[in-house]
């Protein structure tokens, strides 16, 4: 399993707009094979942060979805990012 986590940075006045215009990049990959888990969600102290969190089943259901990346205009909103990707060899139940 992959983990992806991490966050990114827009312009706080333009956040709102941003996640709006991820709402159906959200719904292709949770409806994508291999996606277990696929979330954008604002930060509730930050403005301008945008949190990331992805699960997949394999690397290559992962990049069969990514493809050439985000839209241009999504990618110039993105003033920064920080976000790793996380191979999980295993899971245990809390």
């Amino acid at each position: 399993m992959l983990i992806i986590a991490g966050s990114i940075r827009v312009a706080p006045e333009g956040r709102d707009a941003y996640l709006e215009g991820c709402a159906e990049v959200v719904r292709q990959a949770r409806a994508a094979e291999g996606c277990l888990d696929f979330t954008l969600s604002a930060d509730l102290l930050d403005p301008g942060r945008v949190n990331i969190y992805e699960r997949w089943e394999t690397a290559a259901a992962l990049d069969r979805f990514r493809g050439s990346g985000p839209p241009d205009d999504q990618s110039a909103a993105i003033l920064d990012a920080s976000v790793a990707r996380y191979l999980v060899a295993g899971v245990e139940a809390p």
